[in-house]
C-alpha cells in the first residue's frame, strides 16, 4: 500500500516515516520533496515562495506516479499544497486541482500528524511558527476538501506509530 505522511513542519512527521519505514522495511520511502530536489541541484529561495512549493507538489505528483505498490511518502501535494496557500492566499489551484485529486487516488493511507496542544515539538521564532499553525489549518481544511480519510495521530512516537499499524492492520 501507498503511505502518505501529512503535517506542517516541526510536528515529528519525518522521524514517523522514518520509523515506519524501519517497520515497514520492505517498502519504499520517498524523502520529502525538497530534501530531492535539493539533491538535484534545485535552489529554493531563502524564503520559500508558492512558487517553490508548487514545485515540490508537482515533484510530489511524480513521486507517486513512479512508486512501486508499497510506498511511504515524507510528505504529498496535499500539505505542499496547504503551504503554497499560506504563503498567497489569492494562488489560484484550479490548473492543478484535478492533477492532485487524481494521485491523491493512489494513495492508500493518509496519516495526518497535526500540532498537538500543548505542542510536543517546540518551533523557535526561526522555524516560523505561525506558519507551521497556518499550513496546520489548511491542511485541516483540504482533508475535507479531498474528502480523504486519514489516520490522524497523536502523542508519543510509540503511540502514533502503534496508532497507524492498528489502522492498517484492520
Amino acid at each position: 500500500m501507498r503511505i502518505a505522511i501529512l503535517g506542517a513542519h516541526k510536528v515529528g512527521k519525518t522521524t514517523l516515516a522514518e520509523k515506519l519505514h524501519e517497520t515497514l522495511s520492505d517498502y519504499e520511502f520517498y524523502s520529502e520533496p525538497y530534501f530531492e530536489l535539493q539533491e538535484m541541484g534545485f535552489d529554493f529561495s531563502e524564503m520559500p515562495t508558492a512558487d517553490d512549493y508548487m514545485i515540490q507538489l508537482e515533484h510530489s505528483l511524480k513521486q507517486i506516479v513512479r512508486s512501486n505498490r508499497n510506498a511511504i511518502f515524507d510528505r504529498c501535494s496535499i500539505d505542499l499544497l496547504a503551504y503554497a496557500l499560506a504563503v498567497d492566499d489569492k494562488l489560484n489551484f484550479s490548473s492543478i486541482f484535478n492533477k492532485i485529486q487524481n494521485s491523491i487516488k493512489e494513495i492508500d493511507v493518509f496519516v495526518f500528524v497535526p500540532i498537538e496542544k500543548p505542542d510536543r515539538i517546540l518551533c523557535s521564532a526561526s522555524d516560523l511558527p505561525e506558519l507551521s499553525y497556518e499550513v496546520n489549518d489548511i491542511i485541516r481544511e483540504l482533508i475535507d476538501d479531498f474528502d480523504l480519510e486519514v489516520i490522524e495521530v497523536n502523542g508519543n512516537l510509540s503511540e502514533r506509530l502503534n496508532q497507524i499499524q492498528n489502522k492498517i492492520e484492520h
